[in-house]
């Protein structure tokens, strides 16, 4: 099927107060995962590529368009989104690309800094028809920047969004990036909060650190979108260490990198019905 827009997937569950999963690809065999494990549960499923992906492998093209193809070959809708963006250049070459949708992530900013480069880049996304989500305040843990304690304020929130007109808004309740446990206190009462204050549909990050319970309660309290990307990045070595240690002689790459993709699809086939089924 064509590639789909990532509003295309988020809005309708926005407006059905469903859950939709949004995972984080390194290298091809992460993407061909992620596809997989949506067609298994027959589900849309948003393919994300961060900056930080984009500098390992030097450029965004080759990981970019590889994303694309997948996703316009998929028989489930799969979108493409920029993931944690702090390049305007990178935003516009991920549009030029084909991308559905970016994160602008100007949080590390003072505020109207933020708001001012914030508005600029959804004003540019908005012509090409491309969805905008954005971050008031770094979510905690992020590089040290601030303590997993922080929270997002909803008043604050509601006007962030309406000073940028993003489309999304990552927001903090409880969850931290790269978390390897998944032990995150989320705030449901925030979320409720935050989702009647600002309008748009609202982003968790570090969605790696939440238990599937509390992933289908802050769905049910009002959280969209949620982002996994450590939690696969933990399947995926350790199945390709079980499979070494199995056969240490194996020569053949595929062998174990295809074990650790198939652990993949499998999981992100889960979380997918653990957030559609909220």
């Amino acid at each position: 099927m064509p590639l789909t827009p990532t509003d295309d997937i988020i809005g309708p569950a926005y407006a059905q107060n469903r859950g939709v999963g949004a995972f984080n690809v390194v290298r091809l065999e992460h993407a061909e995962a992620i596809v997989d494990g949506a067609h298994r549960a027959g589900l849309p499923v948003i393919l994300q590529i961060s900056e930080n992906t984009v500098r390992y492998h030097g450029s965004l093209a080759p990981i970019g368009r590889a994303a694309l193809s997948l996703a316009e070959e998929a028989t489930v809708p799969v979108a493409v989104h920029l993931d944690h963006a702090e390049s305007e250049d990178l935003v516009r070459e991920a549009v030029r690309l084909g991308f559905t949708s970016i994160m602008f992530d100007a949080s590390k900013l003072p505020y109207e800094r933020n708001v001012a480069v914030t508005r600029a880049v959804t004003e540019y996304g908005h012509r090409a028809d491309v969805l905008v989500e954005a971050e008031l305040g770094e979510i905690g843990g992020k590089d040290g920047a601030h303590a997993p304690g922080v929270r997002t304020d909803p008043d604050e929130a509601r006007a962030f969004a309406e000073a940028t007109a993003v489309d999304c808004l990552a927001v903090a309740v409880g969850s931290s990036h790269a978390m390897a446990t998944r032990d995150a206190v989320l705030d449901f009462e925030l979320i409720g909060r935050l989702r009647g204050s600002t309008g748009v549909p609202l982003v968790l990050h570090g969605s790696s650190g939440v238990s599937d319970t509390d992933l289908a309660k802050a769905v049910t309290a009002g959280m969209t979108k949620a982002n996994v990307s450590t939690r696969l990045n933990g399947i995926f070595p350790a199945t390709v260490r079980r499979e070494l240690d199995r056969r240490p002689t194996v020569g053949d790459s595929r062998t174990y990198i295809g074990a650790a993709r198939e652990e993949v699809a499998s999981e992100v086939a889960r979380l997918l019905r653990v957030l559609a089924l909220a």
